[in-house]
């Protein structure tokens, strides 16, 4: 990591926000002026423990760097960022382009469903000849998540499947059997995600996933903390959460069976789990969306 980065670095849901996940969608889709010009055209050193993002630049220029990897830009570029990888943008003021963020679970799945690391690789794809394309695609994208209309979450999903399938063709052509692993907890992290993404259901014990990792319990924690901004436990709750709030939002399922199908022994203590989490019921969860 580059000196410039040895001070504690934020971990943000999205680019200058601590608080939860904003949607119970699994992605988030903004302009590139709509969030930076908030901060001055500049996105201090950061990081995201639970989303890749996608950033297209489009028109205008940009300085982008992700961990000790710099990249000017000045021509249409694709920049993937990976989970917990440290990054911060500049932008002139004339920018154009999309951020595309995939909550880490999406992006795990997009990544076994098509047999490929891209999403997990930090890399900046330039676009040349294929900028329409991209441009069709990026628009298209925003305007499914605009819009509430039926089958908007498989409509976004086939989208983003088609953007990573562009995205791993073109990985696939600038492949180099040089490419550094991640470091070793980080490889854990992702373990430990990958796993919590198969069993968060079961509310095992943090001990069954540090076992599975071959580490301790603290060692676990001190990665989660360290990497994540948080505990374990609160890594295991928040997805809990993002669940309980997609079911109640795009389910006709009742409260009790939200609370059953995540695996709660009684709806009391689901509700009594999401208001500690939310500030909301989950009645008033739901009523307000």
């Amino acid at each position: 990591m580059s000196k410039s980065f040895a001070v504690p670095v934020p971990v943000f849901k999205l680019y200058g926000e601590t608080g939860a996940w904003p949607t119970p969608d699994l992605i988030h889709c903004e302009s590139i002026p709509e969030r930076s010009q908030l901060h001055g055209w500049e996105i201090k050193p950061h990081r995201h423990s639970d989303l890749v993002q996608l950033l297209y630049v489009q028109a205008g220029q940009a300085t982008l760097k992700v961990e000790d990897e710099i990249h000017p830009i000045d021509c249409a570029s694709l920049q993937v960022v990976p989970a917990l990888s440290v990054h911060t943008f500049k932008f002139s003021e004339d920018i154009q382009g999309h951020v595309l963020s995939l909550a880490q679970p999406l992006a795990e799945q997009l990544g076994a469903s098509l047999n490929s690391p891209v999403l997990s690789t930090a890399a900046c794809y330039p676009i040349g000849s294929a900028q329409q394309y991209l441009d069709t695609l990026f628009s298209a994208i925003t305007q499914e998540y605009s819009q509430h209309r039926p089958g908007r979450d498989p409509m976004l999903q086939s989208l983003i499947t088609v953007l990573t399938i562009w995205l791993s063709r073109r990985s696939l052509e600038r492949a180099s059997p040089d490419a550094l692993p991640l470091e070793r907890g980080r490889e854990h992290l992702q373990v430990f995600t990958r796993t919590l993404e198969r069993h968060f259901r079961e509310h095992l014990p943090i001990e069954h996933y540090a076992a599975t990792l071959g580490i301790s319990t603290a060692h676990l924690n001190a990665l989660c903390r360290r990497l994540c901004g948080q505990s374990a436990l609160q890594m295991i709750n928040q997805r809990l959460l993002l669940e309980a709030k997609r079911d109640l939002v795009y389910t006709a399922m009742t409260i009790n069976q939200v609370s059953d199908r995540l695996g709660f022994s009684e709806p009391a203590y689901f509700s009594r789990f999401f208001k500690r989490g939310t500030g909301q019921s989950p009645k008033q969860f739901r009523i307000q969306r």
